[in-house]
């Protein structure tokens, strides 16, 4: 990945009082209700809420992914943790994937939560997870593990065909595409469909006939739904295919080796709901290769925020 400083959004606000970015000169929600409007067009768009306010399409999965173009303030995320925290029948774990090229400071984001009081103590643990604002990918758990959010910080044009997942639905959101049309490309459209499972559905608020044929291009199924506030139209579209059938998990798990490979994937695993078990021939961890304390005093700098850097 070519590094590329991360340059933070700079909150400001329109007349109407709602979060503006004067980098685009567009606000990142509708001035008729943030929430309201990510509850219709993402959440309703994609069948995860109805108008009774259940669930459906994640209702008894193992797993649902969300992959999301914009992370903006975290509405939409916010929005949907509280979806899966509301619905009895949500699916055991919740893997929310978003990228965003300019990414708010804490303190921004802390400014802006203010204005969402139904959503007070999910945006807190956001706000106190939030990480460094560097390049690449930062993976954040809540819930116990339960929900994870992972968020690719960079250029979405070079991040998303690097993303190895199979998105259930995806939140095709961001500024106009009049106002930052990268957004919009035909290559970003192609990784979105590449990066989505048979039988994903996409909502976004935009229906502009340009990006629907190259939605449509892409190789999605595209329908016109009732908009949200003064827009007509929002845009709900599907990729071809039947949804897969999830394959039956283990429930108990064996790892080999307490070195900080082993550890580290017990941890994971445990962390997911799994009876994991270890089994290390010595009489403590890390006594192998693992347990070497030379790297203390030969730290890897890297440029951007990687695992191999951290450790």
């Amino acid at each position: 990945m070519t590094y590329q400083r991360i340059v933070p959004a700079e909150l400001a606000y329109a007349n109407d009082g709602v979060p503006y970015s004067a980098a685009f000169d567009d606000v990142y929600h509708s001035a008729s209700g943030g929430l309201e409007q990510t509850r219709h067009v993402f959440l309703a768009g994609n069948g995860l809420i109805g108008q009774s306010g259940n669930g459906s399409r994640w209702r008894g999965r193992e797993c649902f992914t969300v992959l999301e173009t914009g992370f903006g303030a975290g509405l939409n995320f916010l929005a949907t943790w509280q979806a899966w925290r509301d619905d009895p029948a949500r699916p055991r774990r919740l893997h929310f994937v978003s990228v965003e090229k300019h990414p708010f400071r804490a303190e921004d984001l802390r400014r802006i939560f203010a204005g969402w009081p139904p959503l007070a103590d999910l945006s807190a643990q956001l706000a106190d997870a939030w990480p460094p604002l560097v390049p690449g990918l930062h993976r954040l758990h809540f819930e116990g593990g339960a929900v994870t959010l992972t968020l690719a910080f960079g250029d979405a044009a070079e991040l998303l065909p690097q993303l190895v997942l199979a998105a259930d639905a995806v939140y095709l959101d961001g500024f106009a595409p009049s106002k930052n049309p990268d957004m919009w490309s035909d290559a970003l459209f192609t990784a979105l469909f590449e990066r989505a499972a048979p039988g994903a559905t996409l909502a976004s608020w935009s229906v502009l006939d340009d990006m629907m044929f190259r939605l449509a291009r892409a190789g999605f199924a595209l329908e016109k739904r009732p908009g949200f506030g003064t827009k007509r139209y929002m845009l709900a579209a599907r990729k071809p295919g039947a949804t897969p059938a999830e394959p039956p998990l283990p429930q108990r798990i064996a790892v080999i080796g307490a070195g900080a490979a082993g550890s580290s994937a017990a941890q994971r695993l445990a962390a997911r709901g799994f009876d994991v078990a270890v089994f290390e021939a010595a009489t403590e961890p890390a006594q192998g290769a693992s347990g070497n304390t030379a790297g203390v005093f030969r730290p890897l700098p890297s440029l951007d925020d990687s695992r191999l850097a951290r450790l």
